[in-house]
């Protein structure tokens, strides 16, 4: 029942869904519903349990688009919104989540000068803040913001990794409409009209995954997800002064 989470639909079966729409809209189109028989109930089990597959294969598309990001990228990213140099917090915010994750974490927190001086050693200690930040934010009513963020970031990662799939069900949806007009086989038929409905949805369908589902999108949750990890520190400090 694992697959019924709230992550898993969101971030998994959403995606499959997408994916899968245009041979859900030829099933619709091409079924007998005034007098649905076998192959009906058959096709739709079918299109239930290729839901499922869809959405197994969405989690390890993703997991290998996020593979080939990273590795493009020089290796995992690291968050940076704490360093002195990164312009996304003010100065008096980081300062405070900074004094707070380094009393958590044992370490004196770098300066500017330090942060210059040695590098590396100023990436250590931001690698352990943000690890101690993941490590204590897996509560999701506490976090729930953060969860959102992470299942925004999951559903887009692996629509991304869906991408070829969802480009080429279109097309084959298409052919699939077309043979089922040209030869009107006992068990599904097309009338002129659907067939152009057909054609549109898929037309439009692979324009959505040609131009919106992009890497583009996928790091801008990435980010999203990032910044609000870092501001999860609100919620500990309170916590620790309660």
């Amino acid at each position: 029942m694992d697959f019924l989470d709230t992550y898993s639909i969101k971030a998994r079966l959403f995606p499959a869904l997408i994916v899968v729409l245009p041979a859900f809209v030829l099933f619709l189109l091409a079924g007998s519903w005034e007098d649905p028989g076998v192959p009906e109930v058959m096709t739709a089990l079918g299109i239930g349990v290729l839901f499922y597959a869809m959405s197994d294969l969405a989690r390890r598309a993703g997991r290998r688009v996020q593979s080939k990001l990273f590795k493009e990228s020089g290796g995992y990213p690291a968050n940076t919104e704490l360093s002195q140099a990164d312009p996304a917090l003010d100065a008096g915010t980081k300062d405070r989540f900074r004094n707070f994750l380094a009393n958590q974490i044992g370490k004196r927190a770098p300066t500017r000068e330090s942060e210059i001086a040695d590098p590396a050693a100023a990436a250590n200690f931001y690698a352990e803040c943000y690890n101690f930040l993941r490590n204590n934010t897996y509560d999701t009513e506490r976090f729930r913001v953060l969860f959102n963020e992470n299942i925004s970031y999951g559903y887009r990662r692996n629509l991304y990794g869906l991408k070829p799939y969802g480009v080429a069900i279109n097309l084959l949806a298409v052919v699939a409409a077309y043979l089922l007009y040209r030869y009107q086989p006992p068990f599904a038929s097309l009338s002129q009209g659907k067939i152009f409905i057909q054609g549109g949805f898929a037309f439009l369908h692979a324009l959505y995954f040609i131009f919106a589902v992009t890497e583009g999108t996928v790091l801008d949750a990435s980010k999203t997800y990032a910044r609000q990890l870092t501001m999860c520190c609100d919620v500990l400090i309170r916590e620790t002064k309660t």
